[in-house]
């Protein structure tokens, strides 16, 4: 077995439609996708191709002709769904930006504080953007 990198664990989902077998795996729990692969609208063979790879990256595995997330997998599906919700706040996260940056200065913690519980409501995310305290 070769050695799995991140880029070959994030390459193995970087396109709309592996990326949505991967997530149907991880919400369906013990998923037979084939149902899956016809609503998305793959061949047998991109869809094949599509799953050997999440399995050889470690993503995802088969058992009895259902798939299911590994460990890693659902490490993934986290920080992946965490990017999702990133992007649902992308002009919340660009004001802030923008800010920040019309002020030429880095916000005080508390001010940065109050503008993220304003704006986000996603507690990671303001975790994230707060500064670590020394």
């Amino acid at each position: 077995m070769s050695i799995v990198t991140e880029a070959n664990v994030i390459n193995a989902i970087s396109n709309d439609h592996s990326l949505d077998l991967f997530k149907a795996v991880a919400i369906t729990k013990a998923s037979n996708t084939d149902k899956f692969r016809k609503k998305i609208k793959l061949t047998r063979k991109q869809y094949y191709s599509r799953m050997s790879r999440m399995i050889k990256v470690g993503l995802i595995k088969r058992k009895n002709g259902k798939y299911f997330l590994t460990s890693l997998g659902k490490i993934v599906y986290e920080a992946q769904a965490m990017i999702e919700n990133a992007l649902n706040d992308y002009w919340k996260l660009k004001a802030i930006d923008s800010l920040e940056g019309a002020l030429n200065i880095e916000l005080p913690t508390e001010e940065r504080s109050k503008i993220l519980d304003t704006l986000i409501d996603n507690h990671h995310i303001k975790e994230i953007l707060l500064p670590k305290s020394i």
